[in-house]
């Protein structure tokens, strides 16, 4: 059985390297805190936002954290986990409520580059409009919290955001009944053909955007597949028409630590692959990573804002 389930991680790893052949677009920054990581709902978040260097404003304060294109980041980055465990089990134990706005504010002047477009991957196909996209799976409760802005850092109201991520297993859900958009659906490759997966939707979702940009999911934090780092997928819509699509990851020191401590994930260790060495964010994640930080109900809250022109 383990030497089934080896072969068959081998076998994702050369379909996906065969399938994807990406274009990194311009690098998502600044308007933006970038990869910190807090503790309890309602307390400060850090600040790490990376900007564009012809655009930097003095007086916004980047002192306590350091992501570079590995998606390391020093100690300071960890959330204080010691008062409050992790929550496990699904969004059906997530009873704390969405952040405010405020959770998207940032010091200083804003200073914008546009989010920059990634692969769609092979493995996406319409949702449906949902706020709890899990389905009842299990997993590290997660609320996805996203906010659509303009250059000047207007909020953008209307717009559709479209997330899919795979489960704690590295699966994808396979039921593409009902959808209008399935030509790209690699269905052997993303579900493995799990027949679980194959019957599900799970973690595929759409939400309008609001009067402040904004959207918001519960989920369970992703578990990794073979060749690549833990991530989300997303795309934005307006009157059917794609503005933008890319993906969002995490650093390598928070999905290490959530796949070797945590009850959901630990059985299947640390991710094969950082960011490093992933196929997709390779030359860098600088721009794409979600800042994160702990509800006091135990679930994570992971958000970041989507800057379009």
């Amino acid at each position: 059985m383990e030497s089934n389930k080896q072969e068959s991680d081998t076998n994702r790893r050369k379909v996906l390297k065969s399938i994807l052949s990406v274009a990194v677009a311009a690098v998502a920054a600044g308007c933006n805190s970038e990869g910190s990581t807090t503790a309890a709902s309602g307390s400060s978040t850090t600040d790490s936002s990376t900007t564009d260097s012809s655009t930097t404003d003095s007086s916004t304060t980047d002192s306590d954290t350091d992501t570079g294109t590995d998606g390391s980041t020093d100690s300071s980055d960890s959330t204080d986990s010691s008062e409050v465990s992790w929550a496990s089990g699904g969004t059906k134990n997530m009873t704390a409520n969405f952040p405010e706005d405020s959770l998207f504010e940032t010091a200083g002047t804003c200073a914008v580059s546009l989010t920059g477009a990634l692969t769609e991957g092979p493995c996406y196909f319409d949702g449906d409009y949902l706020e709890d996209i899990s389905e009842a799976q299990t997993g590290l409760p997660m609320m996805l919290c996203l906010q659509l802005i303009d250059q000047n850092c207007e909020p953008l109201s209307g717009y559709e955001i479209e997330v899919w991520h795979c489960n704690v297993d590295g699966l994808y859900s396979g039921d593409t009944t009902g959808s209008s958009d399935t030509s790209g659906f690699s269905s052997g490759f993303c579900t493995d053909n799990d027949s679980e997966a194959l019957a599900s939707r799970w973690f595929r979702g759409i939400q309008v955007t609001d009067s402040s940009g904004r959207v918001n999911f519960k989920s369970c934090f992703p578990g990794w597949y073979s060749s690549r780092v833990i991530h989300i997928h997303f795309r934005v819509r307006n009157n059917n028409s794609d503005e933008v699509i890319s993906q969002f990851t995490f650093t390598d020191d928070f999905c290490t630590e959530i796949c070797t401590t945590h009850t959901d994930y630990a059985s299947r260790g640390a991710p094969d692959t950082l960011i490093a060495s992933d196929t997709v964010f390779s030359s860098g994640a600088s721009g794409y990573i979600f800042n994160t930080q702990q509800n006091d109900d135990g679930s994570l809250v992971a958000y970041k804002r989507i800057i379009i022109s």
